[in-house]
């Protein structure tokens, strides 16, 4: 099993407020702007789930399991790669709180290599871009 992990990011909201809207998908309408369009299409989402087209393929993730306010479990539908990703949070005071995001992967180790790096990319791009979102 691969594991990715992003760094630990700090956002300046509550655990709880964060959490309220990375659990609920239809969220993503308040930030699809943020998206780089180059690198997606077709991007569609309801409350449990996402799809996307990106270089590599589609890729449709459900929630598989939401634990408030501290984890949020996704799994791929379909993807050119089947992976788990995961959201953890925890406060760090009452106004803010810290995130990781994982992805965990079985790849043969030739795949592993080839896809590590860009994977490592895109989830330090995704912690970016849920870092900056203003929870409110």
């Amino acid at each position: 099993m691969t594991k990715i992990e992003s760094t630990i990011r700090e956002i300046a909201y509550p655990q709880q407020t964060v959490y309220a809207m990375l659990s609920d998908l239809s969220n993503i309408e308040k930030v699809k702007d943020r998206i780089p369009a180059d690198k997606v299409n077709d991007l569609t989402f309801d409350a449990d789930s996402i799809s996307v087209n990106t270089q590599m393929g589609a890729v449709r993730l459900s929630v598989v399991e939401r634990e408030a306010p501290k984890t949020i479990k996704f799994e791929t539908q379909e993807s050119p790669v089947p992976f788990n990703f995961w959201i953890q949070l925890l406060p760090v005071t009452e106004a803010t709180s810290k995130m990781k995001l994982t992805i965990s992967a079985d790849l043969n180790p030739f795949i592993a290599g080839m896809v590590k790096k860009p994977l490592q990319e895109g989830i330090e791009r995704i912690a970016d871009a849920l870092q900056a979102i203003k929870y409110e």
